[in-house]
């Protein structure tokens, strides 16, 4: 329902203003306006002159800016307190009356109404310096000039903006840039650090290398100085082994000798006591050994120099053979 009734309160509002406009100008003045019927208007592109003065229209939306085609337009008498920043954009509009509101300054896009001629800006609080591009208008002449001046002054306030603008983003434009400076330093540094804290990895890992090297290098020179040690130590105790076993059978037979020559002299010793001490003595077989025995008791009597010789020799001789022994064995 409330659909319906919007679409009938458009459709009355269409053909209300479709009342109004006749030829080239739609004339909208004493209304009763609050508001620029932009919509309306935009379904007239025709219409290029408009008039909307002795209304109640506080603010004109920005949709108003699209109507180009406009030439002609009317607002004295409302109660305006600013204008949309994009009315630069009609740029056809040759004609404006703002009489009696309560406009006190221009949106800065006012300096691109180029094909502006006519203007009034009477009984509006301007500041003063607007008021005194202004000036008054209460002839076409200067309402012409008000157009010319203010456009003019406009224009000026444009270029301040302009400078003002492009010294912001000049410095914008260098903070970007100093910025963008840092940012390559900062990043620079932050890759040298990369690259030294990688160098300094590398470093200390080929240094571990090295040591881990030369560790199993001193590993491997120890176990062939142990090898070298102990293949000599075994050749020594070879040799050791030779030089001490190679006097055993020597000194076995030089025992053995020694054992038989002792018990053979012990047995003719027996034997010669016997025949010498006992009633043997007669017996046919002792008769020799007992002749045998005083020839040799008498040789003995007669080479005593000679076997105490012998003896003292045979003495040294044992003498040196054991120390001899003895040094083998330390």
């Amino acid at each position: 329902m409330s659909k319906s009734s919007s679409s009938s309160s458009s459709s009355s509002k269409v053909l209300h203003l479709k009342d109004k406009v006749s030829g080239n100008e739609a004339d909208l003045a004493l209304c009763n306006l609050t508001e620029v019927p932009v919509r309306e208007l935009a379904l007239f592109p025709k219409a290029t002159v408009v008039d909307l003065s002795c209304n109640n229209i506080t603010s004109i939306p920005p949709e108003f800016c699209s109507l180009i085609h406009l030439v002609k337009v009317d607002l004295s008498k409302n109660q305006l307190t600013c204008l949309p920043d994009d009315l630069g954009n009609l740029v056809n509009l040759q004609h404006l009356d703002l009489y009696n509101n309560k406009l006190t300054v221009l949106p800065v896009s006012f300096s691109q109404l180029r094909s502006l001629k006519w203007l009034d800006l009477k009984d509006n609080p301007l500041e003063p310096d607007l008021a005194k591009a202004a000036g008054d208008c209460l002839d076409e002449k200067q309402c012409k000039q008000c157009a010319t001046k203010v456009l003019h002054h406009m224009r000026a306030i444009q270029d301040d903006v302009d400078r003002a603008r492009e010294k912001r983003l000049l410095k914008e434009k260098e903070l970007g840039r100093k910025k963008e400076v840092k940012q390559r330093e900062r990043e620079a540094r932050e890759k040298e650090a990369r690259k030294r804290e990688k160098a300094e990895e590398k470093e200390k890992r080929r240094k571990e290398y090295n040591a881990q090297r030369a560790a199993l290098a001193a590993k491997e020179q120890q176990k062939k100085k142990n090898e070298e040690k102990k293949k000599k130590n075994g050749q020594a105790a070879d040799k050791k082994v030779v030089v001490e076993s190679a006097p055993k059978p020597r000194r076995s037979l030089v025992g053995l000798l020694f054992k038989l020559l002792l018990l053979l002299l012990l047995g003719l010793a027996g034997v010669a006591a016997s025949c010498r001490l006992t009633e043997l003595q007669r017996e046919a077989v002792c008769v020799p050994i007992n002749a045998a025995l005083d020839d040799g008791l008498s040789w003995a009597r007669e080479q005593e120099g000679v076997v105490r010789q012998l003896v003292q020799n045979l003495s040294t001789t044992a003498k040196e053979f054991l120390e001899s022994t003895q040094t083998s064995k330390n």
